[in-house]
């Protein structure tokens, strides 16, 4: 099996080798308490899983190139990384369950550590300017429903970084925040994207609070 695609922005070519001097700043992140995570899937690219081998496959080179398993070939180099984010968005949705557990059984086992909630581009589930009725109600179902693992509010760093959902600074720190922290199941905020967050300092701006 031919190995995935890597993206990495440009930085560096996994191809050639040319990203395993990443694993000494990966161990830095490490050491400093900061987990390194593998994001898998995304919302743009053409993917998909033919069948229960094919997933098991994928299983295995994941674990082998960049978990706990032994490759020639580490993208990353010897690091381990702490984890894997699926983030599907693509494709059929057909064979993911056994690659990994699918939200509905991961929220009876309780098999996910960190479930990462996009509460923007949703109008159901996010934040209306004066009202965070949808967005707690929305937020009590996800905290409700899968036990022994932390929930992360998922935001747009900056107004542009999405359709709807931008919560301002002041409205996320002093209304949002003050709501869903008393779950003991809340484990922070997720922002889209770095790059945004990099324009606008909205993560600095609620990192007190958070």
């Amino acid at each position: 099996m031919g190995g995935p695609m890597m993206n990495l922005a440009g930085h560096c070519d996994p191809s050639s080798n040319g990203c395993t001097n990443l694993s000494a700043d990966i161990k830095a992140c490490q050491n400093n308490g900061i987990k390194v995570i593998l994001s898998i899937g995304g919302a743009s690219g053409s993917y998909s899983l033919a069948s229960s081998d094919d997933a098991r496959q994928v299983a295995t080179y994941l674990w082998n190139n960049f978990l706990g398993g032994q490759s020639s070939f580490r993208p990353l180099g010897d690091a381990v990384l702490d984890g894997v984010d699926f983030d599907i968005e693509g494709g059929s949705g057909q064979y993911w369950d056994d690659l990994a557990p699918s939200p509905d059984i991961a929220r009876k086992t309780g098999l996910f550590d960190y479930v990462w909630v996009q509460f923007f581009n949703n109008p159901p589930c996010q934040y209306a300017p004066g009202s965070i009725t949808n967005l707690e109600d929305a937020w009590k179902q996800w905290t409700t429903s899968i036990p022994n693992s932390q929930i992360f509010l998922g935001l747009p760093a900056a107004p542009q970084a999405a359709g709807s959902g931008f919560i301002p600074v002041n409205d996320l720190t002093s209304q949002v925040l003050p709501a869903i922290k008393v779950s003991t199941e809340y484990g922070g905020v997720m922002l889209w994207s770095k790059y945004y967050d990099d324009q606008t300092g909205y993560s600095s701006s609620i990192k007190s609070d958070v």
